[in-house]
């Protein structure tokens, strides 16, 4: 890699060339919210103040600081704002392992009945609560209170607002020795007896009744709304304290409908932070600028879209927020800021900060967008940087089975041998090898949102 650095000038130039298209808000209408943010876990052992420090030499300008208690946020928040930092209590809310002992009925129950009182999803933190339930409810909105009356906190943004995830991003399938092409039931979580109650009373049937209840879409979408009822009744009590409301949600409303019943597009936010990890997905940064047309055509019209990013020093990253910046989010969240360690990454990030703020400035305070579709690509072929990751798995697998280091490939066409839901197979087979492939596309949220390779077994 070069030792050099992009100087402020560079970039901006190279930004400014890169944005058009869309005329800024009336003045009446612009709030100006900070631009770089990063999510941070404090704890009252860390030395805080060096941390903020680090912050500001690198650009960023808020922070999403996840501090546990309303007495840590009185010790963190004023260090924060010492250093002109904008602090919003990053604030986990359906998922409260805190509540389980004293109130195993509250927790979320799977398709097969098995509650999260006695069972395991994944992971032993995954401990959610269900939002059908006024006491749950009540729960949430007591402790939002009780942060929202710390001195100096700017906002509250909530995370973790959904259900367990039905289906994982298909990179994290290997961690735990699953595929997910489809809904299954151990990980389709809502069927708690209050929700399966207050669903046959608004629509006259048990969701469970049916044949597939994957393809139940009013099943689908009532869970989707008992989330954003609390979501929307968080808003309405952080707006009450005269605060910012954000949240920090899966890549897109559709793809949170179908991942994790979650259609943030309903939510009453200010910010919002969608955690568009590309890494997860497709493995490729145009995954971010897919997510990032899809949530400005989706988003609550009067919400500041940002976007999610995993901070590393490659060159990807800076690709990835080119992406999303490039196609209509108005800012950058990184998680976090612990991921740039060198000296020459942490001038880069700062240089890249410097320029995007200089950019924003000059166009009244938003940024324009290139983009001038409004809708991320359908067809997972038009993919091209995702087709060659393909190749590269293929021929790693190839390299494997032969014993050849780097084999040549000769690939035949993609041939579709099934479709099921969002899930589309092909057959792809090397003519050097005669090794056999199947490719399985996932468009959830009607984009490519993730791909697996599996050899063919004969």
């Amino acid at each position: 890699m070069k030792k050099h650095f992009f100087s402020a000038m560079l970039l901006s130039s190279m930004l400014f060339g890169a944005t058009s298209c869309t005329s800024p808000k009336p003045a009446a209408e612009q709030k100006e919210y900070p631009m770089f943010w990063t999510w941070m876990h404090y704890n009252d052992k860390m030395n805080f103040d060096s941390i903020c420090q680090v912050m500001n030499e690198v650009g960023l300008d808020g922070v999403v600081l996840e501090a546990g208690s309303a007495e840590n946020y009185r010790k963190a928040v004023p260090v924060a704002h010492k250093h002109g930092l904008k602090v919003i209590a990053w604030v986990w809310t359906m998922n409260d392992g805190g509540v389980k002992k004293d109130h195993p009925d509250w927790m979320s129950v799977n398709r097969n009945g098995k509650s999260l009182a006695d069972t395991t999803a994944y992971v032993g933190y995954y401990q959610f609560m269900t939002p059908a339930l006024d006491e749950v409810r009540q729960h949430i909105n007591n402790r939002i209170k009780s942060i929202c009356e710390v001195e100096g906190v700017d906002g509250i943004s909530i995370d973790y607002h959904r259900f367990v995830d039905v289906v994982l991003p298909t990179t994290l399938w290997p961690t735990y020795n699953i595929v997910q092409d489809r809904e299954y039931a151990a990980w389709d979580y809502g069927y708690h007896p209050a929700m399966i109650e207050k669903f046959k009373k608004q629509y006259g049937y048990d969701p469970r009744e049916q044949e597939d209840v994957s393809k139940d879409e009013k099943w689908r979408q009532f869970r989707c709304d008992q989330i954003s009822e609390v979501a929307n009744m968080i808003a309405e009590t952080v707006h009450s304290y005269g605060k910012i409301m954000a949240a920090s949600p899966f890549p897109t409303p559709k793809m949170a409908s179908r991942m994790v019943r979650q259609d943030w597009s309903d939510w009453n936010l200010d910010l919002v932070f969608p955690m568009v990890y590309y890494n997860f997905y497709t493995e490729d940064p145009t995954f971010v600028s897919d997510c990032t047309i899809e949530n400005a055509r989706d988003k609550n019209p009067n919400t500041t879209l940002y976007c999610g990013i995993m901070a590393s020093e490659t060159p990807e990253f800076f690709q990835a927020m080119d992406e999303a910046l490039n196609n209509g989010a108005q800012g950058i969240a990184i998680f976090t800021v612990d991921g740039l360690h060198s000296p020459e990454y942490k001038q880069r990030f700062k240089a890249y900060t410097d320029s995007m703020r200089t950019v924003r400035a000059n166009n009244g305070g938003v940024l324009k967008s290139k983009a001038t579709v409004t809708a991320a690509s359908t067809d997972p072929f038009a993919h091209k940087s995702v087709l060659k990751r393909i190749e590269d798995k293929i021929q790693q697998c190839v390299a494997k089975e032969t014993g050849k280091e780097n084999p040549e490939l000769k690939l035949t066409e993609y041939k579709k041998v099934d479709h099921y839901d969002v899930t589309t197979t092909y057959e792809v087979t090397d003519q050097n090898s005669k090794l056999s492939f199947h490719v399985m596309f996932y468009m959830y949220g009607d984009m490519l949102s993730g791909w697996n390779v599996e050899l063919i077994k004969k």
